[in-house]
């Protein structure tokens, strides 16, 4: 007993100093965190670091790779991409990047503004209307993401530009040079990329846009508009500079008056006249007049009526962009502004000067009303009176074809409100290839607008009596797909199988199938994520059979002509890309998404592939 009693007491001290020390790595914080930060697992970081090793090295690879590539295009976006993504690690090497991509961007545009031309002039030696797509902006969008990392590269590119426009407006005549209100090339760059920026770096912003702004164009009236509601101060400086600069030019006309009316009284939206006719364009939505000063507002006056006040030009020697029948239309448009905020004895003047050009303008340019005069300025006609009107003209009308365009006309009236009447109209087109025409247009564009307003069943209902393309039904469907996932999960997946069906039923040697599949596995994406997998590997074998699929740009286009008019509605669709989806699934297994990139036989969506995986893993934030 005494034996045993003397091993239970010599258990006892030797543990004591282990329960001790058990205590204490329990209550101690652990050597590798510190304070309220979670404990740093050394294995993690090691894999992220070589994560991030092979990311890198994958891009520089690409990147030997682009530098061959026979399509400029691909070359161009592929280098400046990876430039950006690699900016963070190595700078220099991504500067050289950016420079390479600019020199295949520029015989990219050149090129493209080429055959736009030609394809203009093809156009109008058959007659008629002419409707054209303008090529993509090559150059532009190296410029963007290399001024967005680097200032002086941003100028670097910009003086290049400004040189070419030299060289060009050196090699044509007079007769050929551009018009007033033509834009210099490297104005509308800078002015992209300064509204680029000003989301986010005002200053820089402004930086960038400045050298532009002493020229008065539509784009640097519409950066001081965008300006204004970031430094309403700022803005209002420099366009009080331009109304300065205005009065004293002799060139300033009726659609410079016009243009600078914009800033104060029509926020994003333009209206020019000549000798054909009027152009409207509109940059943004929301066109609310902003709150200024009585005396930037009576500065305005006091230059447009110094404009539109100076004598006309001897008969045919008028200069001028807007002619004598533009300064009529215009001072049209404005006088009820000058009625309403000038001094009396400007307004009147004004007014005796549009009487006076009456009798150089003809009866039916007089009686004109229509919304080029009245955008942003009067109360546009209702539907109802513009219905009235055109109806009365089809009664009026002497042939089949003048009344088709007047059915038309009032076809298009009825679409943007989605009103049936629009479809009832494209019925009684006796033209039945013009019919044909103006259903699909009319149709796709109601269903563009019932998918921006987020209304399903009209969305649904198109799709399915509407004179629509397999890929448009597929993409209707994906975003009717979309908004039901929160309200009604499983007849989003019913309409998602519909979406799948009809992008297997487009030839599979056209391009738009891999989209259409791309655009469903991205919605598939928010539903089941597991079974995205599947879906995009679909697309990629549907992408291998398509020559034309390239991974991006993705977009759907609706366009009309006819002898009395020319239409073209065009909306990005990012579901149609390859990089968005790529993104997301290398979050989910990095490995598996670059094995599943590698199965693109082409170049062009495997580079958007590649730099969508690399860019989530560099630009990740480390947790």
């Amino acid at each position: 007993m005494k034996r045993h009693s003397l091993v239970v007491i010599c258990l006892l001290l030797l543990s004591a100093p282990a329960i001790a020390q058990t205590s204490e790595v329990k209550n101690a914080a652990p050597a590798n965190s510190t304070k309220g930060k979670p404990a740093v697992d050394p294995e993690a970081e090691r894999i992220i670091r070589e994560r991030r090793a092979q990311a890198q090295s994958m891009l520089i690879s690409l990147a030997a790779d682009a530098g061959s590539y026979n399509d400029l295009t691909l070359r161009a976006r592929t280098l400046a991409r990876i430039a950006d993504v690699l900016w963070g690690a190595d700078a220099e090497r991504a500067r050289t990047l950016f420079r390479k991509a600019w020199d295949a961007a520029e015989i990219v545009d050149r090129e493209g503004q080429q055959r736009m031309h030609d394809e203009i002039r093809q156009q109008q030696a058959k007659g008629g209307s002419v409707a054209v797509t303008g090529p993509p902006n090559i150059r532009g969008e190296v410029l963007r993401v290399a001024a967005r990392r680097d200032r002086a590269l941003g100028e670097e590119l910009l003086a290049k530009l400004k040189v070419e426009r030299q060289q060009e407006t050196t090699e044509v005549g007079d007769k050929d040079r551009p018009g007033v209100l033509d834009t210099p090339e490297a104005i509308t760059q800078r002015l992209s990329l300064a509204r680029q920026l000003l989301d986010a770096d005002v200053e820089r912003a402004i930086q960038f846009a400045d050298p532009a702004l002493v020229t008065i164009t539509r784009e640097g009236i519409d950066f001081l508009s965008y300006l204004r509601e970031k430094d309403a101060p700022a803005a209002d400086r420099r366009y009080a500079a331009m109304l300065s600069s205005a009065a004293a030019n002799l060139q300033s006309d009726a659609n410079t008056v016009s243009l600078l009316s914009s800033y104060l009284f029509t926020p994003h939206i333009f209206v020019t006249f000549d000798g054909n006719g009027s152009s409207i364009s509109q940059s943004a939505r929301n066109s609310v007049p902003p709150e200024v000063s009585a005396e930037l507002r009576n500065a305005f006056f006091r230059t447009a009526a110094d404009i539109l006040l100076r004598p006309l030009a001897p008969p045919g020697q008028d200069q001028t962009s807007s002619g004598v029948q533009g300064k009529y239309l215009m001072m049209k448009r404005l006088l009820p502004l000058f009625e309403q905020f000038a001094p009396r004895d400007v307004a009147e003047a004004v007014r005796g000067q549009m009487e006076a050009l009456a009798n150089a303008v003809p009866e039916e340019r007089r009686q004109q009303d229509d919304s080029s005069l009245r955008e942003g300025i009067r109360p546009p006609q209702s539907n109802e009176d513009r219905e009235k009107a055109l109806l009365d003209r089809v009664d009026r009308a002497k042939t089949s074809d003048e009344r088709d365009q007047l059915y038309l006309q009032l076809a298009r009236l009825f679409t943007e409100t989605g009103d049936s009447r629009a479809r009832d109209y494209v019925a009684k087109i006796e033209d039945s290839e013009l019919r044909q025409k103006a259903r699909g247009f009319i149709d796709m564009t109601m269903v563009m607008r019932a998918v921006d307003k987020k209304d399903i069943n009209p969305t649904l209902e198109l799709v399915r009596t509407g004179e629509l393309t397999h890929v448009q039904k597929a993409w209707a469907l994906t975003q009717a797909a979309k908004l039901l996932i929160k309200t009604d999960r499983e007849k989003a997946i019913n309409v998602l199988e519909n979406a799948d069906a009809e992008a297997r039923r487009i030839e599979p040697s056209n391009a738009d199938r891999p989209r259409a599949l791309l655009g469903v596995a991205n919605v598939m994406l928010l539903i089941d994520r597991s079974k995205a997998w599947d879906a995009t590997y679909d697309a990629i074998k549907a992408a291998n059979s398509a020559e034309g699929f390239t991974g991006e740009d993705g977009l759907l286009r609706v366009s009309l002509q006819t002898k009395g008019m020319s239409s073209i509605r065009s909306s990005s669709v990012q579901d149609f890309d390859v990089a968005g989806i790529f993104g997301e699934l290398a979050r989910d297994d990095y490995n598996r998404t670059v094995e599943l990139a590698r199965g693109f036989e082409r170049e062009a969506p495997r580079a958007s592939a590649t730099i969508a995986i690399a860019r989530t893993v560099l630009e990740e934030k480390k947790k």
